[in-house]
């Protein structure tokens, strides 16, 4: 079969949350539709978070590959069964198929797990011409001849991340400079927090890009968007010496541009590394403070305390570092009150930005086999599985409790007082996060109204999808 044209999707997500005013491709669909352009194939990337794809393009492609999370999953399934029934090979990737391939595969006919740098170009050679043999590819799922479902040995991470190409945005379909600009530089996470799915997919031995690398990158974004740069990373100064080297050569090479990323608390004990970040141009730094509950925060096997919250908190404000604060909300140790005091700590310690969100058991952590076990998930159905929603029961209060107490958290911060406040000082971005924050709990509110009637009920995954 001969692949001329190639369409990546990345499917959008089911409802609104504070920053859905902001969405960031999750990078994979770019990656990898750049290193296929470098074999010389047609490709584009559509993002629907973004913009509507479109369709005539990937209804004329000979290969459609669909990124998707668990959020997303059921639209993700919507495409790929539209896309099967008009005869086009369908791929799929991302986290969701990766720790749920069997069920990917109802809607696919290809499952890439984990990382698809060499898999996807491997598979693409074997569907043009036979070979590599499909059972060498690693990494990939698929259905054999007799209908049986094959699952080849998981693909070895990715050593050397300074042989990816530099992702190209100009294939994203109606992307627009103006568009936060997201940059990767490592992968993987040393630590093992019980919710999260990151070492599943990428391991928890950190991998680097270079400094040189990291900087060209830098310089080359930094030429053709003057927008905020988000880093990625789940933590860019995991290396702390590292990310030194980077600010100083961003400062020292002249990389003027604005940048955010995700950081852990303990950036706070580094007075130079703080220093350095506000000097090179850091605005807003992204922080899963996740629990103010201590008992919560060795639940999920955070290795911070409150204090290092606190600490963290005005060190960052300290050097005039924005502060957008995680909290993961539902642990078997919390209960309404900690709900409500951790909507007042974060509005007394001057947090600028906040997502108060719901503890989600994700396929393919330990948090998710142990609610499965214990038969304690309320419903499959994946489009609720976005934090925003509850979808488990929690142990010291009824679903329908977290859900309410989460929104009302979330209103309280996001008040009348939080944007007059800003518009007193001419902070007109924050002020009009805050606007967005409460129509957006208004939103969903309003709109999540027979889900919370229905919190409970057994909701499952359809056995089939159809397209709207």
């Amino acid at each position: 079969m001969l692949i001329k044209r190639i369409s990546f999707i990345e499917a959008g997500s089911p409802g609104f949350h504070i920053f859905s005013k902001f969405p960031i491709p999750r990078l994979g669909a770019v990656l990898l539709s750049t290193i296929l352009k470098e074999k010389g194939y047609e490709v584009k990337a559509f993002i629907e978070d973004i913009s509507k794809p479109d369709w005539l393009f990937i209804e004329n492609s000979d290969l459609v590959c669909i990124s998707t999370i668990t959020s997303t999953a059921l639209r993700a399934y919507k495409i790929g069964e539209r896309l099967k029934s008009k005869g086009i090979p369908v791929v799929m990737g991302g986290a969701h198929p990766s720790f749920l391939p069997d069920e990917a595969l109802e809607y696919s006919d290809f499952v890439i797990r984990g990382e698809g740098d060499y898999s996807l170009p491997e598979l693409i050679d074997y569907i043009e011409k036979g070979i590599p043999s499909i059972r060498s590819i690693d990494g990939l799922s698929y259905k054999d001849k007799d209908g049986s479902t094959v699952h080849n040995p998981p693909r070895q991470l990715l050593k050397d991340l300074d042989s990816l190409p530099e992702p190209d945005f100009s294939l994203v379909h109606n992307w627009k400079p103006s568009n936060i600009h997201p940059v990767s530089t490592s992968r993987g996470c040393p630590f093992n927090c019980s919710f999260c799915s990151v070492i599943q997919m990428f391991g928890r031995k950190y991998r680097f890009k270079s400094v040189e690398v990291t900087l060209r990158e830098l310089k080359s974004v930094a030429s053709v968007s003057k927008t905020n740069k988000f880093i990625v990373d789940d933590n860019f100064a995991a290396n702390k010496t590292r990310t030194k080297e980077i600010l100083k050569g961003m400062i020292s090479e002249g990389i003027k541009t604005g940048w955010s990323a995700q950081v852990r608390t303990d950036i706070a004990k580094d007075p130079e590394l703080l220093r350095l970040m506000a000097d090179s141009g850091c605005d807003t730094t992204y922080i899963g403070f996740e629990s103010i509950n201590p008992k919560t925060l060795e639940a999920y096997n955070k290795k911070q305390s409150t204090d290092d919250i606190i600490n963290c908190i005005k060190a960052v404000r300290g050097h005039g570092i924005h502060i957008h604060g995680m909290f993961v909300l539902g642990a078997d140790t919390d209960d309404v009150d900690t709900i409500k005091r951790t909507a007042d700590f974060a509005i007394n310690l001057g947090i600028d930005t906040v997502q108060f969100m719901m503890l989600t058991p994700l396929p393919g952590t330990p948090f998710f086999t142990e609610m499965k076990e214990k038969e304690r998930l309320l419903h499959t159905d994946w489009s609720k599985y976005d934090a925003h929603h509850v979808v488990f029961s929690p142990e010291l209060m009824p679903p329908k409790t977290l859900q309410i107490e989460t929104l009302k958290a979330m209103g309280r911060f996001y008040s009348w007082k939080y944007i007059l406040r800003h518009l007193v000082k001419f902070d007109f971005f924050y002020a009009a996060v805050g606007i967005f924050g409460k129509k957006t709990i208004k939103k969903v509110l309003k709109e999540g109204s027979a889900y919370l009637d229905n919190l409970g009920t057994n909701i499952k995954l359809p056995d089939k999808v159809l397209f709207p």
